[in-house]
């Protein structure tokens, strides 16, 4: 099995990576391309773009000029190390050991704008570029449309060591959209994770993106923690209070629920 996560806006280039242990990004070419056009935008364009701050922007207009096709542990750092929201923190991955990160750089995929798919140990240099974002470009006008297939002919290529391949979609919709779903060969499985809300007799639940968020990492490592292999051990999942809700589930959407979320983490 697969497993697809989304990137985080926010970053860690501060804390030292507790492994050495490291890969080449893969589509280097695309991501050359994509900040040759960055570098043309000025930082009101790219915070009009982005709907960033000016100094969110003139940020992020730095670290475009900065970038480099050479990747390096001074200017550059393992994806699943230097992401840092909520995902990653339900993820955890600098408490991951190296056998278990080599199992995760076997078994998850990190979707991204600017780099289209990362390995958790592929070096990342810093950047702020969402899927979402309505980038021109030669191939078109937006971001989906630069990406085409190419993440959908990779994720086929990994998948097809397995006999019969699943993708365990756990990103978010902005990005999960980036998954040509007309060329993907494999089946996809997606998890859904709810929270009640509301009183006892009148609440329902829904998905709260940030709790959503956070238990997305914390199925990947809940995968990694027992290096899963198949569909059916996904509904042992019981982080955090969450617990597999067959009812409300379907064979290509699993549902976990929770009452009531911890107090902290």
């Amino acid at each position: 099995m697969l497993f697809l996560i989304s990137p985080a806006k926010s970053l860690d280039y501060e804390t030292p990576p507790h492994i050495q242990a490291h890969t080449q990004p893969l589509f280097t070419r695309q991501s050359a391309e994509l900040i040759g056009v960055l570098k043309t935008r000025s930082p009101q364009q790219i915070s009009t773009l982005m709907r960033l701050s000016d100094a969110l922007a003139g940020l992020n207009v730095a670290r475009y000029q900065a970038w480099s096709a050479r990747f390096t542990a001074k200017n550059a750092k393992q994806a699943v190390l230097a992401f840092s929201g909520d995902v990653y923190a339900g993820l955890n991955a600098k408490t991951l050991s190296a056998p278990q990160l080599d199992w995760a750089q076997a078994h998850v995929c990190i979707l991204s704008g600017l780099y289209g798919v990362l390995r958790p140990l592929d070096l990342m240099q810093p950047y702020r570029l969402e899927m979402g974002t309505a980038l021109a470009t030669e191939r078109g006008n937006n971001l989906y449309q630069f990406w085409g297939s190419d993440i959908s002919h990779y994720l086929n290529e990994r998948a097809a060591a397995d006999t019969s391949p699943v993708i365990v979609n756990l990103a978010s919709q902005e990005y999960f959209k980036a998954v040509d779903l007309k060329t993907l060969k494999a089946r996809v499985v997606s998890c859904v994770f709810e929270d009640f809300k509301g009183d006892p007799t009148g609440g329902k639940y829904k998905v709260i993106s940030f709790h959503a968020k956070r238990a997305r990492g914390l199925m990947v490592r809940y995968a990694v923690e027992n290096q899963l292999t198949s569909v059916k051990k996904l509904e042992g999942f019981n982080a955090e209070g969450y617990r597999f809700d067959a009812a409300s589930s379907a064979p290509e959407r699993l549902v976990f629920r929770r009452s009531q979320a911890p107090q902290n983490h």
